[in-house]
């Protein structure tokens, strides 16, 4: 193979703009040994992907899918959040209740004072009604009196 076609497409290799067709002949030209000296720190790059295609992986993994102490805390968790929502939510709950329970004593207090005061008119009312009465029998001494 020519040395410069070699050379070109080690370029548009290393561009990544090779087609399927020019990396294998690249690697064809760097599984042999006549290689040229200045491109031979090419040479593992593309002898590795033939090595590795034998290795394989001869130990068994052994997968611990019950770990009990990471799904203990997962689930510690979880109950340690519904604690904080359910008393969160109680919290308000709460708040709600003694707002409501102030604005029905302060209703209750306003009306109170409210019918103090109307009531209190109503007497002043009343006494001013009597002396008018008081006041107009003396002036037209009624003859049933």
């Amino acid at each position: 193979m020519e040395l410069a076609n070699i050379e070109k497409l080690l370029e548009k290799y290393l561009n990544a703009e090779t087609t399927i067709q020019e990396e294998n002949q690249l690697r064809n030209y760097f599984k042999n040994d006549d290689i040229a000296p200045h491109l031979e720190e090419y040479k593992p790059l593309f002898s590795y992907f033939e090595e590795s295609r034998n290795d394989s992986f001869a130990q068994d993994l052994r997968l611990n899918t019950s770990n009990k102490k990471e799904t203990r805390w997962k689930w510690m968790s979880v109950a340690a959040m519904l604690i904080l929502f359910v008393s969160a939510y109680t919290f308000i709950n709460k708040k709600k209740e003694y707002e409501a329970r102030e604005a029905y004593a302060q209703t209750q207090e306003a009306l109170q004072l409210i019918s103090k005061n109307l009531n209190k008119g109503q007497q002043i009312a009343l006494n001013q009604l009597g002396k008018i009465e008081h006041n107009q029998s003396k002036i037209f001494k009624n003859p049933k009196q």
